[in-house]
Order: structure tokens, then C-alpha cells, then sequence
């Protein structure tokens, strides 16, 4: 077992005693479901559960130690590293605590990421990008909040020459302290959109808290910022009141530094014609789409503004693979035929559902196939919500879709503006909709799904996967260089 922390390290960053045997860790983890041999598992208190609760089966399933409320620590049996502070949970603090100090003794250059939408999706790229030129380490899924920065800095080997750190938000000041945390040398804003605009006045106060982001930057850091977006100088405003030392755009504008001067869709791959800070460069890009053509760019203006790799880094864009849920293609095998499905159920806002529509729209069918969008509520828009899902039916027009399935009451708004050819079915959950879909679907059809978190679209791409899938997923949008 390699040792990630040494326990004189994690007693030292978090001021802890241990309690029972002293033990090095190879990991770290807050969920006993996926917890490894040798993580450090920190007994966080969530909204739901008590980690301490669950102490005692992340020993019995090999975990190294655990970290523990000095509180409850003689109910544990086994190592234990007791904690005590301020704060509403000790333990979170002291994971804090390990990942600053995993930030603190590394040398890894560090990228840190955020934005309404693509941010998970351009994470992975730069993950992807970067592996090909030095160990990498970044954030697992989408863990950008309270937790899920901090146990990805505790998770940072020392030897890493890269660190690529999602950060997200629904309020406002919530990305100050976990930008403080990352301590990045390169800060991108993908884009700003009018996502969790319930909890916000405006979408400029939106653009806010995403220009919080360069606040953490380490001095002459480099901020990356969407040339295209309307709030694009409200956050070179943000970053020019950081630490930055220089701003570097990306987009179509003709004044971005790193210019898309043409692209080119495919239905499984695109083609981006660029100029990169003045230097011409041109590359496939193995996933499909003019919103994930668009943010290559900005993967392309962090690798130019860390001083990689572009040659590199434009090569491997190719062998890009959609993350789960962004845009994943299976194909269907049905009786006298196959349809494709294309899964973009991990989320959605209403510039998220544009894109993937403009994505269908390129998608090529069979004989008879048709373009299917079948699409969940949006959450957390605010009380203009009817009216932005209503507002997506020229966005299906525009696209050419030609069925809509829509599940819950706010799509509803979106189904009841289409014209009747357009209606496939509308239903109250997701779950309603599988059957109904499913009678529908025919060899030849473009099926994708979309909608938020909490609308468990999921559930209707599993169910088609379930019935339908061959026994391999095909991701299409993997491309080889000749």
C-alpha cells in the first residue's frame, strides 16, 4: 500500500489524537458504499445521516482509520483519530484541514473550474487532456460543494504534477472558501447562465458568485473566461480584482485569445478550427456538439496558460468519451433493427436542454427513425420557470425534433406550447413515460434524455438500457486519428 498520509501528517494538519494503532492510509473516503481497503474515513454529519453510524462497518470493510467527533470515540473500537473544534462538525473541519494541507505540500500546477453549465464535461477534458503529459488528479463525479472539495484535495497524492478541481454552488459566497482551498494557478468560468436563479436576483448576480472563483487565485494566476457570454466583462471585473496577473478568452468572438475561427458538426464527433493565441491549431474532438466544440476551447486556453502541451493535448482531444449521463450513446438492438440513445439525464437548465436539442438535431437517423426528445423539469429556476420551459418550444422547432416526452408539471408548460405533431406524451414522473416511450420507439429512431437531478430521468435511460441494450454501451462519440 502506497501511503497517501502518514498519521504524524494527519495528526499534525488537523491537530487530532489518534486513539489504538497509528496507521498510514492510501485514500479517503465518506462513504462506505464505495470506501476502499486503506481509506481514511471521515465520519461527516449530513442532512440525512450520522457518519459516525456507519464507523464501525468502514472498519470491518478494511478501512485504514477513522476519523471521529472526540465525542463519540470511545465508541469505537479499532483507530480512530479523535477530532474536536469549532464548528458544526469537527470532522468536516479536519477534512478541510488535511486538504489544505495536501494543497500546501504539493507542487502539482492546479486548475480549478466552474460555471453554469459544462463544468463537469470540461473538468473531465482537462483530466483527460492532461493525464497524456503528467499524473493527474481531479475531482470524482461532480464533487464540487462543501465536501466534495476538501475530500478531493485529501485525496491529492503529493507526486501529482497536475490537479484539476471542480467547483460549484447554489447561493452566493459559497465558492469564496473552496476556491481558498484549491489555491489555483489557472481559474476558468466555462459559462453564465440563469441556473439556481432562485436563490438570485438577477443572472448578473449569477456572474457574481461565478467571478468569486479568482478570488483564490495564487498570485499572477491566470483567469479564463468565455469571450462569448454576455457577463463576460463583469467577470474580467471579478478577475482583474483578484491576483491574477492575466485574462485569457476563449470562444467565436473575434477578440478572444483563443478563437474558434470555424467548426465543423458531425453527428459523433467535431472538428475545431482554432487560433491559439495567435497560433494555429486544429483538432477532432471526440464528443459531439457545438457547446462541447465551444468549451474545448477554454480546455485549449488552460493548457496554453500552464504552459503544456498543445500539440498533445490537441491529439488526445479525439479520444474523448462523454462523462455518464452528458451525452452517452447506447445502442438500442430491437427486433428488426437498432435505435440510438443518446443519455443526457445527469442534469439540465435551459441552456443545457438548447444544447443537447442542437445536438439531436445533428444526430443521424435510420429509415423512418425520427429525432425523440424526452425531457424532465428543471429545477431551481425560480419563479420564472413555467414561462423558461414554455420558452424552450422554439428551441425544438429550431432543432427539427420531432417527438417531445415530457415528465412533470413545469415540462408540461413546454408540451402544452408544442403543436400536436410534436406531442409524443406527457406524463407526471419520469416513470410514467417509460411505457408509453417505449410502445413508441421504433428501429431508426434518436432517442435523448434529458431533465434535472431530481426528475430521475435516469430512471427512462436505465429502463431502455434494461430492455433494449446490447451487451456492450458504444460510445460513438470515441474517435481513433487515422
Amino acid at each position: 500500500m502506497t501511503a497517501l498520509w502518514t498519521p504524524d501528517a494527519l495528526e499534525a494538519a488537523t491537530g487530532g489524537r489518534w486513539i489504538g494503532e497509528r496507521r498510514p492510509v492510501s485514500g479517503a473516503s465518506i462513504d462506505t458504499r464505495t470506501l476502499q481497503p486503506g481509506d481514511l474515513f471521515f465520519a461527516i454529519r449530513g442532512e440525512a445521516r450520522d457518519g459516525h453510524d456507519f464507523v464501525a462497518q468502514a472498519l470491518g470493510k478494511g478501512a485504514g482509520a477513522a476519523v471521529v467527533n472526540v465525542g463519540r470515540a470511545a465508541e469505537v473500537e479499532g483507530p480512530v483519530l479523535a477530532v474536536a473544534g469549532e464548528g458544526a462538525d469537527p470532522v468536516l473541519t479536519a477534512m478541510e484541514r488535511i486538504g489544505r494541507a495536501a494543497r500546501a505540500r504539493s507542487e502539482a500546477q492546479v486548475v480549478a473550474v466552474t460555471g453554469s453549465v459544462g463544468k463537469t464535461g470540461t473538468k473531465e477534458a482537462l483530466r483527460h487532456v492532461l493525464s497524456g503529459q503528467g499524473a493527474t488528479h481531479a475531482s470524482a463525479a461532480s464533487y464540487n460543494n462543501h465536501w466534495g472539495v476538501p475530500l478531493t484535495l485529501a485525496r491529492m497524492p503529493e507526486e501529482a504534477r497536475f490537479g484539476v478541481f471542480e467547483i460549484g454552488m447554489n447561493h452566493a459566497h459559497e465558492i469564496l472558501p473552496l476556491t481558498g482551498m484549491v489555491r489555483p494557478q489557472v481559474a476558468l468560468v466555462v459559462t453564465v447562465e440563469p441556473v439556481h436563479a432562485e436563490h438570485f436576483p438577477s443572472v448578473s448576480a449569477i456572474a457574481d458568485a461565478k467571478g468569486e472563483i479568482f478570488a483564490g487565485l495564487e498570485p499572477g494566476g491566470v483567469a479564463v473566461i468565455n469571450r462569448d457570454n454576455p457577463h463576460y466583462e463583469r467577470l474580467a471585473a471579478h478577475a482583474m480584482a483578484s491576483r491574477a496577473g492575466r485574462i485569457v478568452s476563449f470562444g467565436e468572438h473575434p477578440e478572444a485569445d483563443v478563437r474558434a475561427n470555424r467548426i465543423v458538426l458531425r453527428p459523433d464527433l467535431s472538428v475545431v478550427d482554432a487560433s491559439v493565441m495567435g497560433q494555429p491549431v486544429t483538432y477532432k474532438l471526440g464528443t459531439a456538439g457545438r457547446h462541447t466544440a465551444l468549451n474545448s476551447l477554454g480546455v485549449m486556453a488552460v493548457i496554453h496558460s500552464l504552459g503544456a502541451d498543445l500539440a498533445a493535448a490537441a491529439l488526445s482531444l479525439a479520444a474523448l468519451a462523454p462523462p455518464a449521463g452528458r451525452g452517452e450513446r447506447t445502442a438500442l438492438e430491437m427486433a428488426n433493427g437498432t435505435a440510438w440513445l443518446i443519455d443526457e439525464s445527469y442534469n439540465a437548465n435551459p441552456a443545457a436542454v438548447r444544447a443537447a436539442l442542437a445536438t439531436l438535431s445533428g444526430i443521424e437517423t435510420g429509415p423512418r427513425g425520427r429525432r425523440i426528445a424526452v425531457l424532465g423539469d428543471m429545477l431551481e429556476l425560480g419563479p420564472t420557470s413555467p414561462d423558461l420551459h414554455r420558452g424552450l418550444a422554439a428551441s425544438v422547432e429550431a432543432a427539427g425534433i420531432d417527438l417531445v416526452f415530457a415528465a412533470g408539471p413545469l415540462t408540461r408548460n413546454l408540451y402544452e406550447a408544442l403543436p400536436v405533431s410534436r406531442r409524443g406524451a406527457v406524463a407526471e414522473t419520469a416513470a410514467d413515460l417509460i411505457e408509453p416511450l417505449t410502445r413508441t420507439l421504433r428501429p431508426g429512431d434518436a432517442v435523448m434524455v434529458k431533465g434535472s437531478n431530481g426528475s430521475r430521468m435516469g430512471r427512462i435511460v436505465e429502463a431502455l438500457k434494461g430492455r433494449y441494450a446490447a451487451p456492450h454501451t458504444r460510445r460513438d462519440s470515441v474517435v481513433a486519428l487515422p
